[in-house]
């Protein structure tokens, strides 16, 4: 029997370890796909501390990682046109009878030394494009990509916020850069994280504490107040804070996940002003090769998103890093 190395989370006990595991087998339909890197995302910290609990997992441990690339180890019975050495970015997650499940919470996933995906989950990742950097596409980058295309339905020179500049606010201010969005407010208590924002593309980057973050918002949108505002952040307050900014017909995105009520403090100046909320969870499957895409003609640079690539044994250190926001990192990846 096959084995190899993997980073376990048993359930039950919120427990992480390095384990050795039985290598997969691909099936009819699958690929075993050697991984190159794998991101480390707060997703999988949320997993860790028991705010989110997988809803399709059969068992009681799982391996973590949903942002994977590497290259085609083995194909098995009915892959099509994929062959050992293809490389590959993986989807984060597959639809089972009508449901969507999420790679390395519903079903083992890459931070490991092999994954095994369907061959519908996979996307030809372009030479030009790095491992580490093409990781991080599944999530990382293409989560804004839909909340801010599908979701949030941003138009060009609307004006926009972004609450909370980590691994899915920085590259929601870069997208919402690319596709014309004017002004850009981004909104952080962190000083790093504001220096992130405008170097990744805000016009304007605020201290949440900042007393005069209402009126300056108003001043940069010419008193008509935001379009869209999207919480990345997950925090009650946050989101009570950009309802304040909304302007008539404005939309809050809901990105980061919390397990706390959501509170419209002023509902007649909600009705009033015809606003809306709007969840939003992942992407569509087409984010992905749109934004790998995109990369490999020179209109996105991913590489200043990577922070640091460590070792699979030390995957423990870097979800104690992205928890406290030790170097104020937007990604770190690990290589197996």
């Amino acid at each position: 029997m096959a084995v190899m190395r993997a980073v376990r989370l048993h359930l039950p006990t919120r427990t992480l370890s390095v384990a050795e595991v039985e290598r997969p087998v691909p099936g009819p339909g699958q690929v075993l796909v050697k991984v190159e890197a794998a991101g480390v995302c707060l997703s999988d910290v949320h997993l860790i501390d028991g705010t989110l609990t997988p809803l399709y997992l059969p068992g009681e441990s799982v391996t973590l990682g949903h942002e994977v690339a590497g290259t085609v180890a083995e194909a098995g019975p009915e892959a099509g046109s994929w062959r050992p050495g293809d490389r590959v970015v993986l989807q984060a997650g597959e639809r089972r009878d009508g449901t969507v499940w999420t790679r390395g919470v519903d079903y083992d996933g890459g931070w490991a030394e092999y994954a095994l995906a369907r061959t519908d989950t996979l996307v030809r990742l372009p030479d030009a494009i790095p491992f580490e950097q093409g990781a991080i596409v599944p999530d990382a980058v293409s989560t804004p990509w839909g909340a801010v295309t599908t979701t949030g339905r941003v138009r060009p020179a609307e004006p926009v916020g972004v609450w909370g500049i980590g691994g899915l606010g920085a590259h929601g201010v870069q997208l919402l850069r690319a596709i014309g969005a004017n002004p850009i407010v981004a909104v952080d208590p962190s000083p790093a994280a504001r220096e992130r924002a405008l170097a990744f593309g805000a016009d304007l980057a605020l201290d949440s504490a900042d007393p005069e973050l209402a009126a300056r918002i108003g001043a940069a949108t010419g008193g008509a107040g935001l379009a869209a505002a999207f919480d990345f952040a997950g925090v009650p307050a946050v989101r009570e804070q950009a309802l304040k900014v909304l302007g008539a017909h404005g939309r809050l995105i809901l990105v980061g996940l919390t397990d706390q009520p959501l509170t419209v403090r002023d509902s007649i100046r909600f009705s009033y002003l015809q606003q809306q909320v709007l969840g939003h969870y992942g992407s569509e499957e087409s984010a992905v090769p749109q934004l790998l895409a995109l990369a490999a003609g020179g209109r996105l640079d991913f590489s200043r998103s990577i922070t640091e690539v460590l070792p699979l044994e030390r995957a423990a250190e870097a979800v104690e890093r992205l928890h406290t926001k030790q170097g104020d990192p937007i990604r770190l990846v690990l290589r197996p």
